[in-house]
Parts: structure tokens; sequence; C-alpha cells
């Protein structure tokens, strides 16, 4: 058995006059928590559905868990949960009746025993009485994924699984993904926040259907060698100096952070030069930082275009 979950080779998708997913290529490890980044409409969503079997590409080739992406999509389904954007099992009924019924859809004949295991396993065991559509954010999210990890599958892809939800929930989460993939089982999860990418093995960047980079989160950051300084002030002054910084040579971007503004480069010489006349003014203070993964990723979309008119 290979290694790879999933290894796909130049999958295009279009719908009418627009190309969605252009020679998307990706490589997952199995027991790997693979983080998928990019911006709202980027193509994302699609990918994941070609890759689960729910889409069929109009070219492309690869394996998912082993079977062929364009062939295959019956036992694909069979063995991937996936877990949508939005929470999609039913409101009206209780935690315990949407895990029979959804057992009952996968024709599950020890249902009852892998409900009430996945109940003891998501920490749903309590509330497994409590209709659904009472249950905070955070709490349908368990369920939700506890729905997908119910026919025991061995990949999970994840769509913005913790979308709308608060700190501690996103955190409890995280904290489950990590147990799963330390069980074996791959990961694939689409997310905006940063923090979250952070925690993932490998991330891939994706804007308007194009692949832009691959790595480790550490060999993203130094893929792309910009240079980052941190100003601090009063808000007002920080927004009329942002307008003056924005479109001197020199400078890539400058992007507010909280109470200060982060001002990147692709050369630190000529950031320091663009930025010496500042660093002198009173009541901002300056200092060189670290960039960030956002620092990098706001880098990679001023280097894509909107194909969208």
């Amino acid at each position: 058995m290979t290694d790879l979950a999933i290894d796909v080779k130049g999958l295009n998708k279009s719908f009418g006059d627009k190309h969605v997913v252009k020679d998307f290529s990706l490589q997952v490890r199995r027991g790997e928590i693979y983080g998928f980044l990019g911006p709202n409409g980027s193509g994302k969503t699609t990918s994941i559905r070609m890759l689960c079997g729910l889409l069929k590409p109009d070219s492309g080739s690869g394996e998912c868990l082993g079977y062929d992406v364009i062939t295959e999509t019956a036992a694909i389904k069979r063995e991937v949960g996936y877990m949508t954007q939005r929470f999609s099992l039913w409101e009206d009924l209780t935690i315990r009746e949407n895990l029979d019924f959804v057992a009952r859809m996968y024709g599950m004949r020890d249902r009852k025993s892998a409900v009430a295991a996945t109940l003891k396993d998501l920490g749903l065991a309590q509330r497994q009485d409590q209709l659904a559509g009472t249950l905070s954010g955070g709490w349908k999210q368990r369920l939700a994924l506890a729905a997908c990890m119910l026919h025991r599958p061995k990949l999970l892809l994840l769509d913005e699984p913790t979308a709308g939800v608060d700190p501690q929930a996103r955190r409890d989460f995280w904290e489950e993904i990590h147990a799963l993939a330390a069980k074996g089982i791959s990961v694939l999860v689409s997310t905006h926040y940063m923090d979250e990418a952070e925690r993932c093995h490998r991330l891939a960047y994706i804007a308007y259907g194009n692949l832009l980079t691959t790595g480790t989160p550490d060999e993203v950051l130094h893929m792309f060698r910009i240079a980052t300084w941190e100003v601090s002030g009063a808000p007002g002054r920080l927004a009329a100096l942002a307008g003056e910084l924005r479109g001197r040579d020199g400078i890539l971007h400058v992007t507010a952070f909280g109470n200060a503004l982060h001002v990147t480069g692709a050369s630190e010489g000529e950031l320091e030069k663009a930025i010496a006349a500042f660093r002198e003014q009173e009541g901002l203070a300056w200092r060189k930082s670290q960039s960030s993964l956002e620092d990098v990723f706001i880098h990679l979309m001023q280097k894509v275009k909107d194909p969208a008119p």
C-alpha cells in the first residue's frame, strides 16, 4: 500500500466558460493534516469534491486511498468522511437520531454499536437526546464531525469546518483532528485562519484555480524571503501612515494588524531605505518583525489577479 492517501495530477474543472480548477496536483500522506488555503472563490471546494468522488474532473488523473478518482468514485465515497461548510444535518432530530439516520444511509450492519462508540469518542453521549437545532455552533461542529466518523473513514475532507465558532471550540476541534491523525487518519482541511494553518503538517495555497505554493509552514515562510517591519502608534496616525507608505519603491504591501502596521518588502535593504524617513517621526515605534504566514499569503495574493470581471 502506498503511503499517499491522495495523489492526483493535472485535475481540471470548468463550469460553462469558467475554468474553476486548473491543472491541480496534490499529494497527501497517510496520517497527515494538510491545510488547504485560499480566498473565497479560489476553487478549494471544487477541488475537495473532485477528490472525494462528488465531482468528476474534466481531465487529469490520480488516486484517492488507492482508488481512481475518475472510475472508482463509489469506492472512494465509502472510505471518505466529508464535512461541508454549512451544518447539513437535521435540526429537528436529536444527536443520536441524526447519527442513527446517517448510519442507516451507509447501510451499516452494526449501526447501534457504531453510534454508541461515536457518541462516546466525540464527547456527545451526555447530550445525545438534545435536538440538533438547539446546539451551539461548537456542538453542531462536533456532531458534524461525529457523522463523518461513523463509518470509520481513512480520509477526512473538511471544508472550512471552524467557520463561525468561538476560539475555544476551534481549539477543541483541532485537538480532535490531531488525535485522529495520530491514529493514521489523513485530513485535508480548508481554512481561512492562519493560526489553524500553522497547526497543519503541510500547506497548499490556491488562488483562482491555480496552486501557488505547497510545503510545511516553515518551508512556506522561507520560500518567500520577504522582509517585514512593524510600526505602532495612534490609530489615526497609523491610518495616515499607511496611505503615505503604500506605493513607495521598496514596499510590497502595508497591512493593519491590530494596533500596528506590517510593512513588507522583497529586499531588506530597499525596505529600510523606503521607511528611513518615517522612522524618525514622533509618535511611531518601529521594530523589525518576523514575517508571518499571513504576510506571505497577502504577498501571494498581490501577485495574482481575480479573473472575474
